[in-house]
């Protein structure tokens, strides 16, 4: 697109851009003259990929804005009336959080799905992501939606996608939206034909219910600090743990309330360094055992307990996968037909725990709807499944992460310890005596713009086309490729098929257990490497032994990847 064709398209769409904000903005983009801004928002469209969209806002249709969820929600409704004969009937479900523009794109989708013949059943406030996928599959509906760019940054907005199971949505159907999304004009929507109904008050009932249900044990007594981080999971997730029994969950007051700018922290992401300190400051000064924080949708959970020396140690995804795991199997009926599942980024430990119960283990690509998708094609129980990235689901109550069911279950699981006089990581390291230590690490490099990506793509066609014999000092044994669907014994050539659907994943496993993967994120510019060391627990370790045994080899191997692919500067 010439500099004469992107002012045209600049033009045309502000033209008719629906909202007086990004209007005045892409007028005032005009009005700059900034071919390369102006190629940014205009000259491109954001792409519908992993389970929804994700982006920016602003004007363009490189950005979120009415304009691009209305042309959106057009795409959708046509492709679902298409699909499902009884969708005018069952309907679309649809929530929202507490981001900046949220309701005011979800009264455009709303308007969409009512003008095409669809009703929606729609909450009356913000509510957490968990919620609305149970309300699916609670009311039948044929497609859920929810308004929320989850941990993104302040800026950021998104449009997430649920088909009728209550999953997130995926091959075809992803694709199948994308392409009817092409083919629509994103007219303004015609006159209503169908009704706007509120969401029972008895199927958020229900979910309270079936959550509580998943208990293992109903044990109270653990004092904790939660946070919801300026999201809309604050005020569900007090009703549960009081419903539960738990009286000791103090919130951090500043941080309860939706708020899209999130004023207190740099990035609304447990995840991120920083996120939990106001949490932690109130825990240390109220001598709580534990920090509990959901993200701004309520879908994932950050955890952070006490010390013996008082201190707070924040707990990987991984470490809280395992440890609900392990206590959800040992304490839930025995049964052959019993599954966990487990991303290929996350932990390898979960398959040795799974093996150890004599239960089914499924690894599946990143992304939770390929746990969601591993649970409903199990024939039989589903437990739980996890991802590194602190989202967890136990059972079948939500297909999708939900970061207040495992925050029950968590606290109860602590609740247990304080029993029992230890520590929650006095359980962390028995689950390590028992099945071997298992210590991870990520790294990320982001590449933003068109530069980026081109930088990402060849980072990923380095590694595949001289992938390296040695990392970190260790033998690679074993390569598997999951874009090309084949993997490589490296002694002998051996080629054998990789049963994962195709991803731009790439794995080397290393002599004695260790491994490293590297791909790039499919939400956000950047490429992320993935290290894993397993090691036997010695009587005399301690955590910290542990952790300085695997610290300085689980930097090596992420460093020496990321030399190899060329993204080390």
């Amino acid at each position: 697109m010439n500099v004469e064709q992107l002012t045209e398209t600049a033009q045309s769409w502000t033209d008719i851009d629906p909202d007086l904000d990004t209007q005045a903005a892409g007028a005032v983009l005009l009005a700059g003259g900034d071919t390369e801004v102006l190629r940014a928002h205009f000259g491109g469209h954001l792409r519908f990929g992993t389970a929804g969209m994700r982006g920016a806002m602003g004007p363009g249709p490189n950005r979120m804005n009415r304009a691009v969820v209305r042309r959106v929600t057009r795409g959708l409704s046509n492709y679902l009336c298409a699909c499902v004969a009884d969708a005018p009937t069952r309907g679309v479900v649809l929530g929202y959080d507490g981001r900046h523009k949220s309701r005011v794109f979800a009264d455009e989708a709303t308007a969409v799905l009512r003008a095409a013949g669809v009703p929606v059943y729609r909450f009356e406030g913000v509510t957490p992501t968990p919620r609305v996928a149970h309300a699916l599959t609670h009311l039948g509906a044929a497609v859920g939606i929810v308004i929320t760019a989850s941990h993104n940054p302040p800026g950021d907005n998104g449009y997430k996608v649920y088909w009728g199971d209550g999953a997130q949505i995926t091959p075809p159907h992803d694709r199948g939206i994308a392409e009817a999304i092409d083919w629509t004009d994103g007219a303004a929507p015609a006159l209503p034909r169908a009704p706007q109904l509120p969401v029972p008050d008895a199927v958020h009932a229900r979910y309270l219910e079936r959550v509580l249900a998943l208990r293992v044990r109903a044990c109270v007594g653990a004092r904790a600090v939660y946070t919801a981080l300026h999201g809309v999971a604050g005020a569900d997730m007090m009703a549960l743990m009081s419903a539960a029994g738990h009286e000791q969950v103090f919130p951090v007051a500043a941080q309860m309330n939706p708020d899209g700018d999130f004023p207190t922290v740099a990035f609304p992401n447990p995840e991120e360094t920083g996120a939990l300190d106001l949490a932690i400051a109130q825990a240390k000064d109220s001598g709580a055992d534990l920090v509990l924080a959901n993200d701004p949708d309520g879908d994932r959970l950050g955890v952070a307990v006490r010390a013996a020396d008082g201190t707070y140690l924040r707990l990987s995804g991984d470490q809280i996968g395992v440890l609900l795991a392990a206590d959800l199997l040992e304490n839930s009926p025995v049964a052959e037909d019993r599954m966990v599942a487990t991303s290929i980024v996350s932990s390898t430990l979960l398959s040795r725990i799974a093996a150890a119960h004599g239960v089914a283990y499924r690894e599946t690509l990143t992304g939770f709807k390929w746990i969601a998708r591993a649970a409903l094609e199990h024939d039989g129980r589903f437990i739980m499944g996890y991802e590194e990235a602190l989202g967890y689901c136990v059972g079948d109550v939500v297909r999708d992460k939900d970061g207040l069911s495992a925050a029950l279950l968590f606290l109860d699981l602590a609740s247990d310890c304080k029993t029992a006089g230890e520590t929650v990581l006095d359980r962390l390291l028995g689950v390590y005596r028992r099945y071997g230590f298992h210590g991870t690490r990520q790294r990320s490099v982001r590449a933003t713009g068109d530069e980026g990506a081109a930088r990402i793509q060849a980072a990923m066609d380095t590694l595949r086309a001289n992938p390296p014999t040695t990392i970190g000092g260790h033998a690679v044994v074993r390569v598997r490729d999951v874009l090309s669907g084949q993997g490589r014994m490296m002694a002998t050539g051996d080629t054998f098929t990789v049963k994962l659907p195709r991803s731009n994943v790439l794995e080397f496993l290393l002599e004695g257990g260790a491994r490293v993967l590297a791909r790039p994120s499919g939400t956000e510019p950047k490429i992320k490497f993935y290290s894993e060391v397993v090691c036997a627990v010695q009587p005399d370790d301690d955590l910290d032994t542990l952790a300085r045994r695997a610290d300085g080899p689980l930097d090596d191997l992420a460093q020496e990847l990321l030399r190899h692919a060329g993204v080390d500067r």
